[in-house]
């Protein structure tokens, strides 16, 4: 199922208008407890690793901290994340947005942005494990980061600069990673933590 179908029935629903991609925000769905409570509990009970990339050769160790929990492992960007078992804690929030979508996911990617210096580089959610057309939902719980997202071919679109406020879900589905690139800047005022919650569901080979 799709976001632009169904789910714009819903209230808490906003469509982004998208040329070649399918992006919706809920600002504020029901997760149970408050996003502060769901921040602090997974910044301490998560079992956070700092990975290290190569990019032209390079090697270098990526500006923010994850963790990969879920049924299969992942690969992306020459690394090769083998999964923990599911949290009581991640099965919770797993199934209020389950229900909230109709859609299901096994496997979540955690990040932390410790402060403003953590970032994500732009890139797009294309590894064929997540199929051709990826539903993937972003929770964001801490201090609003702003999420970028440009074009991977059309340089007369605008880069679209969305803030992404604690507890609101950002879901990307169609054709948006075969056409978009999204990621995270660094901020140049000081800021807080923020956690970043990305289901999908993984295709096993």
């Amino acid at each position: 199922m799709h976001p632009t179908q169904d789910l714009l029935s819903d209230p808490g629903c906003e469509q982004l208008v998208l040329i070649d991609g399918e992006v919706s925000l809920w600002r504020s769905p029901d997760l149970g407890q408050a996003a502060q409570a769901l921040l602090e509990k997974l910044i301490e009970s998560t079992e956070w690793r700092q990975e290290r990339i190569t990019v032209y050769g390079k090697p270098y160790l990526q500006p923010r901290l994850s963790a990969w929990y879920g049924d299969l492992s992942y690969a992306y960007s020459g690394i090769n994340m083998q999964p923990q078992p599911w949290t009581p804690l991640l099965n919770e929030i797993r199934s209020g947005i389950e229900s909230l979508l109709g859609h299901s996911f096994n496997s979540v990617l955690l990040n932390y942005y410790r402060d403003e210096n953590d970032s994500m580089g732009m890139h797009s959610d294309n590894e064929s494990e997540l199929g051709e057309q990826p539903l993937i939902a972003s929770l964001s719980l801490g201090d609003e980061r702003v999420f970028l997202l440009r074009h991977r071919t059309r340089k007369d679109l605008k880069t679209i600069k969305l803030p992404l406020p604690s507890g609101s879900l950002l879901v990307m589905a169609g054709k948006t990673q075969s056409h978009w690139r999204h990621g995270i800047a660094r901020e140049r005022q000081p800021c807080g933590p923020r956690v970043n919650l990305t289901f999908r569901r993984v295709i096993e080979k």
